[in-house]
């Protein structure tokens, strides 16, 4: 063959080289069009989603929260205007030289740096700082800003003065971008005065985002309530925020509404049956005594106290003052977190509402239930005649085969009181006549009342339970029992612990509203009312709604203009009407017993508290003021009733305890353990209007301690009604 010849075979294209080119072009536009298939018909929807997302935007308007206020229309939580500056970046300048001029001007007027020069590390750092903290420039936070929404105003300085507000206004013709947002945030007049009752807001938890987003809240933005009566109506107080669906471009500039607007709804107002006048004065009682006998120790002894008056007849909470406290102003924008720190380990609990959150041993004040159990069960009788002495030997058995230990009871008074009777057990506050009325003494009291039946009368004067006031994290308070005993101390009851839970001793715990509660109810000759703050709730015109408040069974309630026959307990809260949760003369509330050598066992009958017996009560009370021996004669009757000429009845309470911070500082020591002082009275005695409790931790005894701070209350309240009356001549 020839050259020429071979040449030409060796450039000859082979027919399966255009296979493979043709078979990848197929493939090529095969691939193509089944992308596009999929991505315009499979995943159309999907596209268009993320289409008409990118174009639209939803704007969510803060509404305005309620107001609330006392019963007499003093604000005690209202909305404030906060000014800040802002800055919208595609409004600024297009001249960089401009731009620069107001960074430079602005920042002579705030003292915010300008951020000069822009560096990749300042802005790297900017990225790790919120808004209106002290740190980045104006140059890093607006850079910031414009590369993720130009159109929306970064803020440069929060909460400026009314005075700066204005003069940045005015020169802002001069800077544009710039200008001044104004911003609602909360006020509390009243300050630390109410903190406990009102609370404070907080930002939206974590654990509640979705909860408050889907009904239109912003996370970062919004607050919520995080304490106090903020927190409990907060579902009325919060309102309905405002919502624009608008079209945007690409920038994010709003070109027009896709969607009608729905405005912002206000808030509910709520109105407290709390009188601040009366708080005021019952803080100044309550402060000014602690003080006192801190002073007079030379050392924090009483280290939290409480003081707290109702209306017996309708449940209304007058006032009610837990020491120490916090001021909620402090938390109106944001909430330190140096000082929530602070205040959260300060081992006096300032946060925690002790009139209602904290558990202390009731004392003497709960020997209103051990008086009612025993003269209702026929335990004693009025005319019986009792032995008082400074002390009781007692066996102490844990089982009816227990041939048991003596153990050694004593009263608070060692010389003890003789020859007594039922009433004047009351007025002196008789440690061992109690004891006796508890456990039984021998062929004096064959029969005491015991525990099981103790606990019931307990109960049905409030004990043991929540009461349902309209705050967050009620204590339950604790009535002993075996069961309870064997469960949680893996023990077995003894007789000694029935002496000592006679006394409000022991493993008995309660709440000092609990306590102010047993004694309205006496007052109120058995009929126990709802404790409540709420007086009205209106809206923004301050027309009164009607609302009812209807609790479930697994502890959430709803507040709404009709009750929920599902739920579990309901009851209208607005407008006010008082509310009776039972009266034990006449509803069957205790459980018969049938008791025998101590012991008792259940039976199906239940039973009321016989009036007379409720009436006998008072009159114990009564004597505690006016006999002079009573525990009150001194501090109510010489200092009070006879300036103010109104008779009053009250009780007194010295309760001996050991918890860690006793334990902490070495003073449980035995036979001279620390104690607490309590105190609760009512007055008018023959038309009671007013209950008063006052105590004081580590107080020591209840009348000299806690008594002047209920007679100063009792004289205030007393003193403001004759002003009242006098106005409304």
């Amino acid at each position: 063959m020839s050259t020429k010849d071979t040449s030409f075979a060796s450039t000859q294209f082979e027919p399966w080289r255009a296979l493979v080119i043709y078979a990848l072009l197929i493939l090529a536009i095969t691939a193509v069009v089944a992308r596009l298939f999929t991505l315009q018909v499979l995943e159309k929807d999907s596209w268009l989603a993320q289409a008409e997302e990118n174009r639209t935007r939803e704007i969510i308007s803060p509404t305005s929260r309620g107001i609330i206020y006392d019963r007499n229309g003093t604000i005690l939580a209202s909305n404030v205007a906060a000014y800040n500056i802002v800055i919208t970046p595609a409004y600024l300048p297009n001249d960089q030289a401009d731009i620069q001029r107001v960074y430079r001007e602005l920042s002579a007027q705030t003292g915010i740096p300008t951020g000069f020069p822009l560096t990749d590390a300042s802005i790297e750092a900017a990225k790790l700082v919120s808004p209106c903290i002290p740190g980045p420039g104006i140059a890093q936070m607006v850079y910031l800003q414009n590369t993720n929404a130009p159109y929306k105003s970064v803020k440069i300085q929060c909460n400026v003065s009314e005075k700066m507000a204005l003069t940045v206004r005015q020169k802002a013709m001069n800077w544009p971008g710039v200008s001044v947002e104004i911003e609602p945030i909360r006020n509390y007049p009243t300050g630390s005065l109410t903190a406990d009752v009102i609370g404070f807001l907080g930002p939206i938890p974590a654990s509640l985002q979705t909860f408050y987003e889907d009904l239109n809240f912003v996370s970062g933005r919004d607050k919520v309530g995080y304490a106090g009566v903020e927190s409990y109506f907060d579902e009325i107080l919060l309102g309905r925020n405002g919502r624009r669906v608008v079209e945007v471009d690409v920038a994010g500039q709003e070109l027009r509404n896709l969607q009608p607007p729905a405005d912002p709804v206000p808030g509910e107002n709520l109105v407290l049956t709390i009188d601040t006048r009366l708080q005021k004065a019952a803080e100044a009682a309550l402060i000014g005594e602690v003080n006192y006998w801190n002073g007079y120790f030379g050392k924090v002894r009483i280290s939290s106290a409480v003081t707290a008056a109702i209306n017996p007849k309708t449940g209304e909470i007058l006032a009610m003052v837990s020491y120490p406290t916090y001021e909620n102003n402090r938390m109106a924008r944001v909430i330190p977190s140096y000082y929530y720190k602070q205040l959260e380990e300060d081992p006096r609990k300032p946060l925690l509402n002790h009139a209602v959150s904290d558990e202390y041993p009731p004392g003497s004040v709960f020997k209103l239930s051990t008086a009612t159990g025993a003269l209702n069960e026929g335990v004693v009788s009025l005319s019986q005649v009792i032995q008082a002495p400074g002390e009781l030997k007692l066996t102490e058995s844990f089982s009816p085969n227990d041939p048991g230990n003596e153990r050694t009871f004593v009263d608070w008074n060692p010389a003890g009181f003789g020859t007594i009777d039922f009433l004047r057990c009351i007025a002196y506050s008789s440690n061992v006549c109690f004891y006796k009325l508890g456990g039984g003494y021998k062929d004096e009291i064959p029969e005491g009342l015991g525990i099981l039946r103790l606990g019931e009368y307990a109960r049905a004067l409030s004990y043991g339970r929540q009461t349902g006031i309209e705050l967050p994290g009620e204590a339950s308070g604790l009535i002993p029992s075996p069961q309870w005993k064997r469960i949680n101390r893996g023990e077995n009851w003894s007789t000694g612990d029935t002496y000592i839970a006679s006394v409000g001793q022991g493993y008995v715990l309660a709440t000092p509203l609990q306590v102010l509660m047993s004694a309205a109810t006496v007052a109120n000759n058995g009929k126990q009312m709802q404790p409540t703050l709420v007086h009205a709730i209106t809206d923004s015109d301050g027309k009164t709604l009607e609302r009812w408040l209807n609790v479930f069974a697994d502890g959430h309630y709803t507040i709404s203009s009709t009750s929920d026959l599902t739920a579990l307990s309901t009851r209208q809260i607005s407008p006010f009407s008082p509310t009776m949760r039972w009266d034990v003369t006449v509803d069957p509330l205790i459980a018969g017993y049938t008791c025998e050598n101590s012991y008792c066992t259940p039976t199906d009958t239940q039973k009321t508290v016989r009036p007379d017996v409720i009436q006998k009560i008072q009159e114990g009370m009564r004597l505690a003021v006016t006999d002079s021996r009573g525990t009150l004669q001194r501090e109510i009757y010489q200092l009070l009733e006879v300036n103010l000429g109104i008779p009053f009845a009250g009780k007194t309470g010295t309760a001996e305890y050991c918890d860690n911070v006793a334990q902490a500082q070495n003073l449980c020591q035995f036979g001279a353990w620390p104690s607490h002082a309590w105190t609760v009275a009512f007055a008018p005695y023959n038309d009671p209007e007013i209950a008063v409790v006052a105590f004081a931790y580590n107080g020591g005894e209840g009348a000299s301690v806690a008594g002047p701070i209920v007679r100063k209350v009792m004289a205030a309240y007393f003193e403001l009604r004759a002003i009242d009356a006098q106005q409304n001549k």
